[in-house]
């Protein structure tokens, strides 16, 4: 086969006919797109990347012959009908060598024999840079340098190709600026060239796109590659699934078609396919303990289903493994079909599973009901840094159900509607199990993970994290494994406990109730339909139920806002808060009150605390807090105690998720009045422009604010008992004082 580098095909050559042939010009027609790897998009950033990295790898270590290049040559000129982004790269490679080393003019006459036709100012800047003396200032961006010249005019910005040509060669010099010798070096960088007369084998395929007048599509030249690997491995195979994906799966991907939006409406499944094809081979790089590291297709050919070794030994267990992998191709495609090679009803599939609020044999998702279509409309954007359109917990999600898909003889669909709510309620509450770090402590996760999906949805087996590593959240696996028994035990109990679980607060995990008392599961769902501010004050009323950061100086309590994040965070047990059993057991107490809750009977529990209080003169800061609602403010229910333990009675609300704001304030103060003092988080009232009133554990006091210490002009002592409990209404007693304090002022 025929190799070139971009200098040597310009070289004279005989070809099998025994003819001279001599490409005198490259010219890229009009019928060609734009130059592309130069674009900004994130899909061919990735392209760029991987591809200059391929070149710097051939050009420092090993050389490389990269795939075929061919087309039509009449009267010396050279039309390329594939290979355009390849042979445009290497163009620009080879002018930036060539400026980079000041290379004579002899020596690079070559590049000026490449041009563009599909725009003038696309020709005229390739001629302009191969013509027109440029020094290169290497500590200055290409572009700038390219744009500042006055050959350069300011419309040629606005050409597509002109624009991701400066975007290349930025990119190249950033990649190949410290490689000495680089002009020389560029030789190990060759490629196959065929003209169209000797393309043999894929004539068809010429025809083909000749037909429709214009060149391959990348999901074409991706399908020849495959195609091509798979042959070396096995050809039965190779052609059982060339066949496949041209009838059967065309026909099952046939209704996601045009998932893309604007030019991307091609009206083919060619992307859909590719993203379902990258999601089987992540899930093949999960299963042997690795890290997806790209979505390039042509990568994933390259890392999966190409021969790989040294020796002949090495070569065979490569091959075993290409049949393998491509096995698991097919299988991952066919499981959506039928028998009779028919694709099966997947909206109705889903729907009969999943829901968006709780159904009996259903779980709750807040995801698109059908994941297939979903993974075939967002899969190939979620590798790298980016934010994930199909997240990670999707992934698992999608995978729990390929399983059943392809153990349908031996999982009954009862068995795995029971087994799909433990995956769910385990990928629902390990967050920081399922992480997009590959860095993080204790390494990737997923392996693990999708070990234990199997193990849950083949064998019926929750497994210890001990038996098959690090995976889900043990604690959820703990209670999984509980709740599995529980079932097993109380059929006629499950329903109410799968209720539960899919309870707004809880998503899954139920440790806050517990199956100690069966009867709660219902009483839990009564109760949060009712008032939560009026649910957070008869907590109170029973006792103080709050849980403390463990690593902060930040407490959790409940809110009435309704989004929950307040009631979700004390609801799910986590090692980063204290004292979550305190929350547990006074819930429960709450909880043992009545059958069902309406407002009146919570309302009657906190009316009869604060009567309880106020006739015993025993005033702790829970009665303040269930008492006035300044105390019960804020989204995120998070509030700040200097010493909770030497001064329960000064405190301040928090209402952002992670540090005071100018929205905090010391709720004591904000009762009595609302001219705080915001620059200092509400903790003075402001008397006047020099004195200003603050609170103590036991006291409130007028002072002269001081950045080191205050100076006390006045104190109002609040009665206490001997273990510091307010034996006074604090608030109520400085209401009545408070013109005394502004006019003794």
């Amino acid at each position: 086969m025929e190799t070139k580098t971009f200098k040597t095909i310009f070289s004279p050559y005989t070809d099998k006919e025994g003819n001279k042939v001599e490409i005198k010009k490259i010219v890229i027609p009009k019928i060609q797109r734009d130059f592309a790897y130069g674009r900004t998009d994130e899909k061919n950033r990735r392209k760029r990347d991987n591809f200059l990295d391929a070149l710097f790898d051939a050009i420092c270590n090993n050389p490389v012959t990269l795939d075929f290049v061919y087309g039509d040559i009449k009267d010396g000129i050279l039309t390329p009908l594939d290979g355009q982004q390849r042979l445009t790269t290497l163009f620009l490679l080879y002018w930036y060598a060539s400026k980079k080393e000041n290379v004579p003019n002899d020596e690079c006459s070559f590049l000026k024999n490449f041009g563009y036709e599909t725009r003038p100012s696309a020709r005229k800047f390739c001629e302009a840079i191969t013509s027109k003396i440029f020094v290169l200032e290497s500590n200055e961006k290409l572009s700038e340098q390219i744009k500042d010249k006055n050959w350069f005019p300011l419309e040629w910005q606005h050409d597509a190709t002109i624009a991701s040509m400066l975007v290349m060669l930025d990119a190249i010099q950033e990649k190949f600026a410290n490689v000495d010798s680089l002009f020389a070096r560029l030789e190990k960088i060759s490629f196959y060239f065929l003209p169209i007369e000797d393309m043999g084998l894929t004539d068809e395929l010429y025809i083909k796109m000749n037909s429709r007048g214009k060149p391959l599509t990348q999901f074409e030249h991706f399908k020849a590659e495959f195609e091509k690997q798979l042959k070396l491995a096995d050809e039965n195979i190779a052609n059982r699934i060339s066949s496949k994906i041209d009838r059967e799966w065309t026909d099952l991907l046939w209704q996601y078609r045009n998932s893309g939006t604007g030019d991307d409406r091609d009206n083919t499944t060619d992307d859909e396919f590719l993203r379902y094809f990258i999601f089987i081979c992540n899930i093949i790089c999960y299963q042997k303990g690795g890290s997806p590291k790209t979505s390039d297709e042509f990568d994933l050919i390259k890392d999966f289903f190409t021969i790989q070794g040294e020796d002949e030994e090495q070569k065979i267990q490569s091959k075993n493994q290409i049949i393998e992998n491509a096995l698991v191709v097919e299988r991952y495609f066919d499981c959506w079909l039928d028998n009779n090679k028919k694709s099966i009803p997947i909206q109705q599939f889903f729907e009969s599973f999943s829901a968006k609020e709780h159904s009996s044999g259903k779980i709750k998702t807040n995801y698109n009901i059908n994941l297939f279509e979903d993974c075939l409309k967002n899969y190939a954007d979620i590798v790298g840094k980016n934010r994930r359109k199909f997240t990670l917990n999707q992934i698992i999600l999608l995978y729990t159900f390929v399983v059943y898909r392809l153990n349908l003889s031996t999982v009954s669909e009862d068995e795995f509607r029971r087994r799909l709510r433990i995956i769910n309620n385990l990928i629902l509450n390990s967050s920081d199990q399922i992480s997009d770090s590959e860095d993080r402590q204790g390494g990737n996760r997923l392996p693990a993970i999708l070990r234990q999906v199997d193990s849950i949805i083949i064998h019926g087996q929750v497994a210890d994290s001990t038996e098959i590593g690090i995976n889900f959240n043990p604690s959820q696996l703990d209670e999984e494994k509980a709740k599995w028994e529980f079932t097993k035990n109380n059929p006629d109990k499950a329903e109410s406990l799968f209720v539960l679980e899919d309870h707004e607060l809880l998503y899954g995990q139920i440790a806050i109730v517990g199956l100690n008392y069966p009867e709660h599961f219902d009483r839990f769902v009564s109760l949060f339909k009712c008032d939560w501010d009026l649910v957070d004050c008869a907590m109170f009323a029973i006792g103080d139920y709050k849980q403390k950061e463990r690593n902060g100086w930040r407490f959790q309590l409940g809110s009435s806002m309704s989004d929950g994040f307040a009631w979700k965070t004390l609801f799910h047990k986590s090692e980063n808060y204290l004292y979550f059993s305190n929350t547990q057991k006074i819930l429960s107490e709450l909880l043992m009150r009545t059958t069902s809750f309406s407002n009146y009977i919570l309302k009657s529990i906190i009316d009869d605390y604060l009567a309880d209080c106020e006739s015993k003169n025993d005033y702790p800061w829970t009665y303040y807090y269930v008492k006035y609602q300044d105390f019960r403010t804020g989204r995120y229910g998070k509030y700040w105690w200097d010493n909770f333990a030497r001064s329960p009675y000064v405190f301040t609300t928090i209402h952002q998720k992670q540090k005071p704001s100018q929205n905090s304030y010391n709720p004591f103060l904000k009762a009595l009045n609302d001219n705080l003092w915001r620059e200092h988080l509400g903790k003075y009232i402001n008397i006047d422009e020099e004195k200003c009133l603050k609170e103590t554990q036991s006291s409130y006091q007028v002072v002269l604010y001081d950045e080191n210490e205050d100076k006390v002009l006045k104190e109002f002592v609040i009665n206490q008992n001997g273990n510091g409990i307010d034996t006074e209404n604090r608030i109520e007693k400085m209401k009545t004082l408070w013109t005394d304090v502004i006019s003794s002022f």
